[in-house]
């Protein structure tokens, strides 16, 4: 029989090594060769035992008083003499505390808030801008109605389960160690339903469209969030709904696009307006208005109504219209016309016959953009 190593040498830690240093150096050991780390490792597992029956005895007054006096001999027979004995599950717990939550001794069946749901819902720009009320149908787990979430038939009861008495785990002795797993007979609840529920088949929850109703505000932007508490999917045992998360798409528009509050559209007029300056009628998102185009207008420069633009979030101020001019230059000119715009070029040193230009460089090029 193979003699058994120094527990303080086990665990690399001096004999006087206080709990703290003991503990520290068991963690580092369990991390490295724990089965479910090193599955089929027999060398691992026979590492984590010899680690972790050092730690038992090292962590525990009478027996490290016991091996620091007799060494091993004085361990012998102690967990029949002495009622000690090793449960993995304390000392995983002990130092680990919820890392290693699955080989927790009892699992006891507590409230749990439902799960929370996201969903996306798209709306047009004129209804983020003047808000509206919209509806739409979202799939969640609710309580069934006709157990009230308790998965028994109606007049049933929910009996504690006889194999692991309510804890929802079984403790299983394996050698030397104690260590609990999910109860096989009731995986897990603790509980036993004899008649379960015919509408939600025993689960306490079922599956339904609900109508969800939501006011969308004045001047939400792409991608705005609305956290509706309590919409999401049920709880268990008594615990709160989760949440629904409301992402707000705003499709693309045909006349505007947004920058921020602004809204950016355009108008075409022609080049002896913008020449001369001149008042043209614009569609804006809430109407028509007006729009003073002023005299000597480039091609793409941009002209501003304020305040007819986007609302603000939650405010009474608005962002501005925003235009963007495109000159439109005639594509047939007749003799008459013609001969002013010459005239009209010569006056400025132009003239169509010595390379464009000038004024007829502007008007050939703005031809050429616009066809």
């Amino acid at each position: 029989m193979q003699q058994k190593r120094d527990y303080y040498d086990i665990l690399d830690v001096t004999r006087d090594a206080d709990e703290n240093e003991i503990k520290k150096a068991y963690r580092k050991l369990a991390i490295k060769y724990h089965p479910d780390k090193n599955p089929g490792d027999k060398e691992a597992e026979d590492k984590f035992k010899e680690a972790t029956e050092a730690y038992d005895v090292l962590r525990t007054p009478e027996k490290r008083q016991r091996y620091d006096q007799y060494g091993h001999a004085g361990l012998e027979g102690i967990s029949s003499d002495f009622g000690f004995g090793i449960n993995l599950d304390d000392i995983l717990n002990d130092v680990f505390g919820d890392v290693f939550g699955g080989f927790s001794r009892t699992q006891q069946r507590r409230p749990k808030q439902g799960r929370s749901l996201q969903t996306n819902v798209e709306i047009t720009l004129e209804d983020a801008y003047n808000g509206k009320e919209i509806s739409f149908d979202v799939p969640r787990i609710e309580s069934c109605s006709d157990c009230s979430g308790s998965g028994a038939e109606t007049g049933s009861t929910v009996d504690t389960c006889p194999q692991c008495h309510g804890r929802g785990q079984v403790t299983q002795s394996q050698g030397f160690f104690t260590m609990s797993r999910t109860c096989p007979r009731c995986r897990g609840e603790g509980e036993i339903i004899q008649n379960p529920c015919r509408n939600c088949n025993g689960q306490g929850r079922i599956r339904v469209n609900h109508e969800i109703k939501i006011s969308i505000d004045k001047g939400v932007v792409n991608g705005f969030e609305y956290r509706l508490r309590g919409e999401g999917e049920a709880g268990t045992l008594g615990g709160p709904p989760g949440d629904l998360l409301v992402v707000v798409h705003i499709r693309p528009h045909e006349r505007f696009s947004r920058d921020g509050h602004d809204l950016i559209t355009s108008a075409k007029i022609s080049f002896v307006q913008a020449a001369l300056g001149s008042s043209i009628e614009i569609n804006g998102i809430d109407g028509v208005h007006k729009l003073d185009i002023p005299a000597g207008t480039q091609y793409g420069d941009r002209v501003r109504i304020h305040g007819k633009g986007m609302p603000r979030y939650r405010s009474s101020s608005f962002g501005d219209l925003v235009v963007q001019v495109a000159i439109e230059t005639p594509r047939k000119l007749n003799q008459e016309q013609r001969s002013l715009l010459e005239k009209f070029a010569e006056s400025h040193g132009d003239s169509p016959e010595t390379g464009h230009s000038g004024f007829w460089d502007k008007l050939f090029r703005f031809n050429d953009d616009n066809k």
